[in-house]
């Protein structure tokens, strides 16, 4: 899948993928027992900053995003109390050595966090900023979420 967004599924065996997490952020949610799960692939914080796009594509904001990739969720059968929440990416969009003037990743994680607590959900695990670009990948059946970044692959 690509930048701006989303994946849902419940068939065992599939996998998500999405590469190029920089200060994009991965969003991987995944119902254990329903089998159930989806990836989103984020780029900015907050729609208000472009309500037209976000309209046209709400993938590509975290405040609109995440709030579908769990009703898709939902509506193939997950229940938000087996919910397992796990996030990637918001790292320093800029050269090492330069200032982060816009620090995307960073608000991408504050505003994700602030949604995450107002639906009452934890994360479960996170690989999130520095410097490095990273792939994330959920496999449906199992729940794996792996973490592919300067040439090292882990689970999440």
């Amino acid at each position: 899948m690509g930048v701006a967004d989303m994946k849902v599924s419940g068939t065992r065996g599939d996998l998500i993928i999405t590469h190029a997490l920089g200060s994009c952020l991965g969003i991987a949610v995944y119902d254990p027992v329903a089998c159930v799960g989806g990836l989103l692939h984020a780029m900015l914080p907050l729609s208000t900053i472009d309500p037209a796009k976000a309209q046209k594509n709400p993938f590509m904001f975290i405040d609109t995003g995440f709030p579908r990739l769990l009703v898709e969720c939902f509506m193939n059968g997950a229940q938000k109390q087996r919910l397992e929440v796990r996030v990637a990416g918001g790292a320093n969009s800029q050269e090492r050595g330069q200032d982060d003037f816009f620090q995307i990743g960073k608000r991408n994680l504050i505003i994700l966090r602030k949604l995450l607590w107002k639906d009452g959900l934890l994360l479960k695990s996170y690989d999130v900023g520095g410097s490095n670009s990273r792939t994330m990948s959920l496999e449906i059946g199992t729940g794996r979420v792996t973490i592919k970044s300067g040439g090292q692959t882990k689970d999440l």
